[in-house]
């Protein structure tokens, strides 16, 4: 039974060290959340900044012609983790990327276990990027795609691109859900309701750079703010996930502690009431043995 108890409790100990772990693992996730949030923010103010830009140009020269759906080849740009310990965060986007009506013709994605991720549903990426380190890497990430996207573009000339956006994102009661985005061409819904929007401004407005080449800024200044976005947006739901992770995992290791500390107190009693038998049965055997000699003694003296 000793070495019993001392298996329990090296066990108890162990899992103190890994709660301990744990705990940090959960912070440090709290931690890294925060810049990122911080940042698909201040991006989103940038992006309003943007469509007021947009704004400005139709009404200057009038709505932007709509661009069939149909046209162009299928490009999907998946977010997805490389750290870890965050579940089947990779694969649930993989069903993502496969649950469109069409198969994309090429996937961009970002990670290496995203490939993996991708790979296992029987799909091959075209080109797999790093995820970034930190904030300063998610401007560079956005700046990398877009220049993809225009090799693309270029190597296809006239025929032109669909681009869409697969990543996770945030719903209500702190949950993650993938969510698809279009990216390319622009949603026709958010430049109608920007042609809808009337000018507030008694002055038109003005640029100083020729027509095509504003609105080739303003489309692609757009584009940086939605990819920046999603890669924002795809990082604090990753650690998230991780911090619902190690808050499972705290739970299940306080369960496992109580088990074994229960273990141990049910351990000890036993020893204790095995203690106690031994002393109870040494005593009624010294007695019986004290009660025979006594018995013996009186038969001589009788004798």
């Amino acid at each position: 039974m000793t070495q019993t108890l001392e298996r329990l409790t090296r066990r108890a100990e162990t899992m103190r060290s890994i709660r301990g772990i744990v705990r940090t693992m959960k912070t440090v996730s709290a931690i890294n959340a925060a810049p990122y949030e911080q940042a698909a923010r201040a991006i989103e103010a940038y992006r309003a900044t943007v469509l007021d830009g947009l704004h400005a140009f139709i009404a200057a020269h009038g709505a932007l012609p709509p661009v069939p759906d149909v046209a162009g080849e299928r490009i999907t740009i998946a977010f997805g983790s490389d750290h870890g310990l965050c579940g089947n965060y990779n694969e649930v986007l993989a069903g993502e990327v496969l649950r469109g009506d069409d198969a994309p013709a090429r996937v961009i994605c970002i990670g290496a276990q995203m490939e993996d991720a991708l790979a296992g549903q029987g799909i091959a990426s075209d080109a797999a990027l790093l995820p970034p380190a930190n904030v300063d890497g998610l401007g560079r990430l956005a700046g990398r795609l877009i220049t993809l996207l225009d090799d693309i573009r270029g190597a296809k000339g006239d025929a032109g691109i669909t681009v869409s956006l697969v990543f996770m994102q945030r719903v209500e009661h702190g949950r993650q859900a993938p969510v698809t985005r279009r990216l390319l061409p622009l949603d026709p819904a958010m430049t109608g309701a920007l042609a809808d929007r009337p000018w507030a401004s008694r002055s038109l407005p003005s640029f100083s750079l020729p027509p095509g080449r504003m609105l080739a800024a303003l489309v692609r200044s757009f584009l940086f703010t939605e990819l920046y976005l999603a890669a924002a947006e795809a990082l604090v739901t990753e650690n998230a996930a991780r911090l619902a992770r190690m808050q499972q995992a705290e739970r299940a290791i306080d369960d496992r502690r109580e088990e074994l500390a229960g273990e141990m107190r049910q351990l000890r009693q036993s020893e204790i009431t095995t203690e106690l038998l031994d002393v109870i049965t040494g005593f009624e055997a010294l007695k019986s043995h004290r009660t025979k000699r006594h018995d013996d003694d009186d038969s001589r003296q009788r004798s």
